[in-house]
């Protein structure tokens, strides 16, 4: 009997675990997702679970028998013409959907309690000594960014029958390239442990153009809350280099990429529910969609605004050159700190248009970087580059240090190139490349002293071998 079902093909084979689809898509925590329009069950509803494991939307199913309603055919003379359906595997198909393109399912609470509370958000004092220990000067910037974000989620979980309605702590922060302004929002996240998404302003367009849609940023974020939306929701967006968009001057050609891209991302940055892809960054691909509400998303905005100090020494001059005590017009050109006198009006001439102006209250601004700041940067910071070189040798058996007058010469070095704190680096690998090339040749080496000399390639640096000390590297080598 057991041989004449087998030659049948009608053999019940036992299934795996595996092969159950419905324990499947339980226990992974992700919403099922309809085979042929790729929404989600939360959008499309009820699915039709199909042999093979993978499922139909209601919708799409009743296209498919309307289809062959309107054909010239009845059933019986379809199903006869159609080939045999046992033959075809289906099994293969159950994997087509990845785990990217999925959408978490949303956990019903028992519990009126939210994961993440107001309580998990330290007061602004606390997050100002926390950036503190990676995050040398910028004093200002540190304490503007702290009252903020503790505002910003006192707002998100105040209570919703308030009559007084607390508006958005959006903020547009300005510095010169290399003051830190990306490595401060990193610090910030990192500490409150809520997902960010960084994007560059440069590569937005308007809808239509080539180049990444307004909605590509929030669709950033969903990925880096592992596709959980109401973690996106609580998270960050950090939109750098904001002054590539702003207004083209003397242009007849259409503003895709300046103009355009302010006023569509008005309704991300005021708060409104949309409409994301997940997994791509185009809502074109094949991929499902889920709704995200932008109002409880912080929105950080940077950018260096090289031409600005020029707007605001213009504005300025314009002010004190009238009367018997005008000012002399070269007055702020030695002004290092000339962006700390910025105005929502500067802003306007530079090209940002009001209303996306309106919709970032805080503005603050960076200080550029000074030869002390670099040397403390090279040296305090919890992650300091020194102290990974160090962190680096000791695993070799090795002591690590630096003369004073050799930190000053690598921070002069830096400033000279006009690039902030990333010109420290790229100073330092270029002179430490022949010491870490160097120490594993010898096991005798206990201590390396870099010397000013060194740095300044008129001598070597100084080795320490049991008691002895002698130049480890000559200059030029």
């Amino acid at each position: 009997m057991s041989e004449d079902r087998e030659k049948n093909g009608d053999t019940e084979q036992p299934k795996t675990p595996t092969e159950t689809p419905s324990t499947s898509e339980k226990d992974d925590g992700y919403e099922k997702v309809c085979f042929m329009c790729r929404r989600p069950e939360s959008k499309a509803g009820k699915m039709i679970t199909l042999p093979g494991g993978f499922h139909i939307c209601t919708e799409c199913m009743q296209k498919s028998f309307d289809t062959m309603n309107n054909g010239s055919m009845n059933y019986g003379d379809m199903l006869s013409n159609m080939p045999n359906i046992s033959m075809v595997d289906l099994s293969g198909l159950q994997n087509q959907v990845p785990k990217k393109q999925r959408v978490k399912k949303k956990e019903e609470k028992k519990e009126p309690e939210k994961e993440f509370s107001i309580k998990d958000v330290p007061p602004p004092h606390v997050i100002k000594s926390r950036l503190d220990e990676y995050v040398i000067g910028q004093e200002h910037a540190k304490k503007v960014m702290a009252v903020a974000v503790y505002n910003h989620y006192k707002r998100v979980f105040a209570p919703a029958a308030d009559d007084v309605e607390i508006q958005k702590s959006n903020m547009l922060m300005i510095g010169p390239t290399g003051s830190g302004k990306t490595y401060l929002v990193q610090t910030l996240a990192r500490l409150l442990d809520v997902p960010l998404a960084i994007t560059d302003a440069t590569s937005l367009t308007e809808a239509g153009y080539i180049g990444d849609d307004i909605e590509s940023v929030v669709s950033k974020l969903l990925a880096a809350a592992d596709n959980d939306v109401e973690r996106a929701e609580h998270g960050i967006i950090f939109i750098d280099e904001i002054d590539k968009i702003a207004k083209k001057k003397n242009t007849n050609q259409r503003d895709v990429s300046g103009e355009a891209v302010q006023q569509g991302m008005l309704k991300l940055l005021e708060g409104s529910d949309i409409e994301v892809p997940v997994g791509a960054n185009s809502k074109n691909a094949m991929v499902p969609l889920t709704t995200v509400n932008t109002r409880n998303i912080l929105f950080i905005c940077g950018g260096a605004f090289p031409d600005l100090p020029d707007i605001i020494k213009e504005r300025l001059n314009k002010q004190a050159s009238i009367g018997f005590q005008a000012d002399l017009k070269d007055k702020y050109d030695e002004d290092k700190d000339i962006l700390s006198k910025v105005t929502l009006e500067d802003l306007r001439v530079f090209g940002m248009v009001p209303e996306f102006l309106g919709r970032l209250p805080i503005v603050f601004t960076l200080q550029p970087l000074t030869e002390d700041m670099l040397v403390e940067i090279l040296k305090e910071p919890k992650n300091a580059i020194l102290k990974q070189y160090k962190k680096l040798l000791e695993m070799d058996e090795v002591k690590l240090e630096f003369e004073d007058d050799a930190l000053r010469v690598i921070a002069r070095r830096a400033l000279e190139k006009d690039t902030g704190a990333r010109a420290l680096r790229a100073i330092i690998e270029e002179f430490m490349l022949d010491i870490m090339y160097e120490i594993p040749k010898d096991d005798s080496i206990g201590e390396v002293l870099i010397t000013k000399e060194y740095v300044e390639h008129t001598g070597g640096p100084k080795i320490l071998l049991r008691g002895q000390e002698i130049p480890l590297l000559e200059s030029g080598n």
